[in-house]
């Protein structure tokens, strides 16, 4: 039924032979830990249906006992200004589990029926920013707000918990709030993640009711956490057509072998998961929707090989659909953690051929 991946074999049994020759604690707990199952490529596009049915299954238990989500948020639109070629709404929502959560919405001058992104802004360790980075180039080349409002785009982006308007939700501020929200997540039966993501969807939602966009095109985007939010997102719902993530793309037991789990906050730990697979099953989720990576070779966060492996695998979901030319995993030598004007252009690009000309 299934084929598996031969070529994650090899790269198996040459991280276990690293490992052996200098194990280091975590390490160590990895192969004490056992085998993480084998990622199996598909047999057949309807074989593939069946799997990622089984594959987001097992994620939504992983995130935790979430509350439910309305159909549509009760949005409360608080101001609305005209900067001429657009116009930018900021907005709250309740997310049903005890916070307000604010978000910034550009149109278009004139918007109808027209492409919208969905777009997740990074960490960063920069906890005040949050949606504040639509407007800022802290993370990316450009503000991406009106830059891709301007191209035409609806752009809708929250902040995510512990940011922005919501740092010091639950008293702390900074990290110290971030590992407050997880622990007191932890105990109520559900994951900061799976809050994170929740939210995010939440805002999926208000995007595609609003009467100004073709909820049929729409794209999500975002760097570093960002990022992983928008590969999350797409892995979990249908509705997003196509994805650009920018560094992150991160396979954990290279992580772990590398030496890396600090480069990413308690944010990003999910309970369970290396039990089921690793992140190429996640990330398949999205086949045979367009997706590009952007990750620099110098990113600590995401070693090099866990990203070529990823590529890899995915990339074979992706032939099975004979949709190879929808999955794109560009590497760039000598980059670090950076978003860059080159992979800004790429992303602008890569929505406009398979979001906004989509039809």
């Amino acid at each position: 039924m299934f084929r598996t991946a031969s070529l994650c074999s090899v790269f198996l049994i040459v991280t276990i032979r690293a490992m052996a020759q200098d194990p280091s604690p975590a390490t160590t707990w990895l192969q004490a830990l056992g085998p993480v199952p084998a990622f199996e490529i598909p047999a057949s596009p309807e074989v593939w249906v069946s799997k990622r049915t089984a594959i987001r299954s097992t994620l939504t238990r992983l995130l935790g006992d979430l509350p439910a989500r309305p159909t549509v948020p009760q949005v409360k639109v608080l101001s609305k200004e005209d900067h001429g070629d657009y116009s930018l709404e900021k907005f709250e929502f309740d997310n049903g589990a005890g916070e307000q959560v604010r978000g910034y919405c550009f149109l278009p001058a004139k918007a109808t029926n027209c492409p919208a992104i969905l777009y997740c802004h990074w960490h960063g360790g920069q906890y005040d920013i949050g949606k504040e980075e639509l407007l800022q180039s802290n993370a990316v080349p450009v503000p991406p707000g009106p830059a891709l409002a301007k191209a035409g785009y609806v752009v809708l982006g929250i902040d995510a918990c512990c940011f922005g308007e919501r740092n010091g939700a639950i008293g702390d501020k900074g990290s110290a709030g971030e590992l407050s929200a997880s622990k007191f997540n932890l105990w109520a039966g559900r994951t900061l993640w799976g809050m994170i993501v929740r939210d995010d969807l939440m805002a999926l939602d208000y995007l595609c009711s609003r009467p100004e966009v073709d909820a049929t095109r729409i794209g999500v985007t975002g760097i570093s956490m960002g990022s992983t939010r928008a590969w999350w997102v797409m892995a979990l719902d249908d509705r997003p057509r196509a994805a650009v993530c920018i560094a992150c793309m991160t396979r954990y037991q290279d992580l772990i072998a590398a030496g890396m789990l600090r480069a990413h906050g308690i944010y990003y730990y999910v309970p369970g998961m290396l039990k089921h697979f690793d992140t190429e099953a996640v990330i398949a989720c999205a086949a045979p929707r367009p997706m590009l990576f952007q990750t620099g070779d110098q990113d600590s966060g995401s070693p090099i090989e866990g990203v070529r492996k990823l590529g890899d695998i995915v990339g074979q979901v992706y032939a099975v659909h004979d949709k190879a030319d929808h999955f794109e995993n560009t590497i760039y030598p000598g980059v670090a953690h950076v978003y860059l004007p080159e992979m800004w252009n790429k992303t602008v690009a890569w929505m406009d051929r398979w979001v906004k000309e989509a039809r």
